[in-house]
């Protein structure tokens, strides 16, 4: 399975940006595809499984949140990382 590679920091907002919506959804889709590669060879890993789902459940919640507040910021976040909606 191949794992795409995102450049977290071009989400940060600021050099010491740590705790935008957008870039918490970056390192969030991160932890996603890198749990998702690794659930590829271990399928019977429940809790890592049980875990990748309350990742996209916040991901999911962030990014409502963002739409709410900015359509812009929204549609440049799924196209960033490539995800669909």
């Amino acid at each position: 399975m191949s794992e795409s590679t995102i450049n977290v920091a071009d989400f940060k907002a600021h050099e010491n940006d740590t705790g935008s919506a957008d870039y918490q959804v970056a390192l969030l889709t991160e932890r996603i595809l890198h749990l998702t590669a690794h659930l590829g060879s271990h399928k019977k890993d429940n809790s890592s499984r049980r875990g990748l789902l309350k990742l996209v459940s916040q991901r999911r919640k962030l990014l409502d949140y963002v739409k709410a507040n900015s359509e812009e910021r929204y549609q440049k976040l799924l196209k960033g990382l490539n995800l669909r909606k």
